[in-house]
């Protein structure tokens, strides 16, 4: 399977509408970028159940912005709308099939359940500074 290009236009659309994505943060620029390119492509190759997508940081900086990606290249993984994994570099192939596999394995029931405690406590913690400051 061929890698999808991420835009501000169709970024909500496929990420919501995809169970498992991996996202490559990349410019043409970027040596690094250009060695992982092909090691990424083919992830996508043996990983056909999984979506495979690119984001031209020179192109989409707005993306590159909401997600503060500050070196490149930088993966994503995003499983039901949760980034579970976000790594800035150049993986080797061993090691990126080690991380999809660890991410297959994740139990998405827990990790929604330590997000919206993590959200609770902060709406916590930031509800109790602003009692603080009035």
């Amino acid at each position: 399977m061929s890698t999808v290009e991420l835009t501000k236009e169709n970024f909500d659309e496929i990420v919501s509408g995809n169970d498992f994505v991996l996202i490559d943060f990349w410019a043409e620029w970027c040596g690094p970028c250009k060695q992982f390119g092909p090691v990424f492509e083919r992830s996508s190759e043996k990983h056909g159940d999984l979506l495979f997508a690119k984001v031209n940081t020179e192109k989409q900086p707005e993306l590159a912005a909401a997600f503060d990606i500050r070196s490149i290249p930088t993966l994503m993984i995003v499983r039901q709308n949760i980034a579970v994994f976000a790594q800035p570099g150049a993986l080797p192939e061993a090691a990126l099939e080690d991380v999809i596999g660890q991410a297959r394995t994740l139990d998405m029931g827990e990790v929604r359940a330590s997000v919206a405690e993590a959200q609770e406590q902060q709406a916590q913690n930031g509800g109790g500074e602003q009692a603080q400051g009035a």
